[in-house]
């Protein structure tokens, strides 16, 4: 394989699968050179690949106000346009048109515009279609969240969540390759005449089998996700502070490990834990846990305090700790879920984690996400889910079947070598 890849990515969740395919592809050996150009953001996933040489970040990229959420809001798209959304589309488009012309291929990670760039580029292209589910519309709604009546119909009369121009773009000759999140949205691609496959989740891969450390034996362990894009994660971990503090008193000691990003930073998670009413604990090293980032808060209680732990870059390994999930986030809540953690989300203002995107996350993954109303719901909630196991286990049985299991990146990268990278399948 003497070919040069170029991936193109939109999103963080997409950012995060296409690195897991290329970490894979790195490992199957004999891999030609890779190319990542992030459409969303500044692709920070990508930063220590691309130091170790994995991989060459090419091409225009930028923070825009959405997040790269302007479809969710016209104040979101006419901000990011505002911002430069218009050139900075121009130019990866640029970019792409010239990698065309050497007739590499290039590999779509994410939705319509990705793959609309693939196949503008001339090039052979592989598609990866991550964010959209057919179990979105065929499964049943969160009580109390509505329906999507229209919406449905629409996806019902088509048999698919992707939309009759993306079937045309994955049906073109130079499309080597469509691979979808899931079987039941394969099949109803399948219907359109389209090859597509679901070999696996590559959101499931990477995660540690780290023992649990005996400083969190005999508590309860909530693991808490604000997200990490500014200033939304702020206001999101205000809420779910203040949801924890209507928590009632529990009969077992609790801790709420917080497994956030480098934003918010730590002053500022200072400040709001401050303001909500917790007091910094003693700092120590929690025995060999190496992993702990030694900020220990408590909040005050009759009979025991809460206690949470900061923990920036922690996610991957506190996940397969948790119990219970409370989330403003959206690819870590999916993989939470998929770990068999149910979770319950808190939606807000946005830009990203309102309250169609959170309705929209809970039938993706079965109920397996409960969205809640606001902070006493949530906290009612939070308090039934504790004293009941059986229903824990069930919600989290139906995150793992919509998520599936580990191994889909190795599964993609095979498909990827096979398809997009061998020299004879390049003509």
């Amino acid at each position: 394989m003497s070919s040069r890849l170029l991936v193109l990515s939109n999103g963080h969740g997409e950012d995060l699968i296409a690195l897991r395919v290329i970490e894979a592809l790195v490992k199957r050996g004999g891999c030609p050179p890779i190319a990542v150009l992030p459409l969303v953001g500044e692709g920070e996933v990508f930063g220590p690949a691309s130091r170790n040489g994995s991989l060459e970040l090419v091409g225009a990229r930028q923070k825009l106000p959405s997040g790269g959420f302007s479809n969710q809001s016209l104040g979101g798209l006419g901000r990011d346009l505002a911002a430069g959304l218009p050139l900075l589309s121009w130019r990866q488009w640029q970019l792409v048109r010239r990698w065309g012309k050497t007739g590499n291929p290039v590999l779509a990670v994410g939705d319509l515009w990705p793959l609309l760039l693939a196949s503008l580029s001339g090039a052979p292209f592989g598609f990866i279609g991550t964010p959209k589910s057919d179990y979105t519309w065929a499964s049943a709604p969160p009580q109390g969240w509505g329906r999507s009546t229209w919406a449905d119909a629409y996806h019902r009369c088509k048999g698919s969540e992707w939309d009759p121009w993306e079937w045309a773009l994955m049906g073109q000759r130079r499309c080597r390759l469509v691979a979808v999140r899931d079987g039941l949205t394969a099949r109803g691609l399948r219907r359109h005449r389209l090859n597509a496959l679901a070999p696996g989740n590559p959101m499931m891969d990477g995660f540690a089998a780290i023992p649990l450390p005996d400083w969190l034996r005999g508590q309860r362990r909530i693991l808490m996700l604000p997200g990490s894009r500014m200033p939304e994660a702020l206001g999101n971990a205000s809420r779910l502070l203040a949801a924890l503090k209507l928590l009632p008193e529990l009969p077992a000691p609790t801790t709420v490990l917080v497994a956030c990003g480098s934003q918010p930073d730590a002053p500022a998670w200072a400040s709001l834990l401050q303001q909500a009413g917790w007091r910094q604990g003693a700092n120590d090293s929690r025995g060999s846990d190496n992993l702990l980032q030694q900020s220990i808060w408590e909040l005050p209680r009759p009979r025991a305090p809460l206690q949470l732990v900061l923990g920036p870059g922690c996610f991957n390994h506190w996940a397969p700790w948790a119990e219970l999930g409370l989330a403003t986030a959206g690819t870590a809540t999916e993989q939470l879920v998929g770990l068999g953690v149910p979770v319950l989300s808190l939606p807000g203002p946005g830009p990203q984690f309102k309250a169609p995107f959170a309705r929209r996350q809970s039938r993706l993954l079965g109920g397996a996400v409960l969205p809640c109303h606001g902070s006493r719901e949530l906290a009612e909630r939070l308090a039934l889910l504790m004293a009941e196991p059986a229903l824990c286990q069930q919600l989290g049985n139906r995150g793992r079947q919509r998520m599936g299991g580990p191994g889909g990146s190795a599964q993609l990268a095979g498909l990827v070598a096979e398809r997009l990278l061998a020299s004879d399948r390049l003509g």
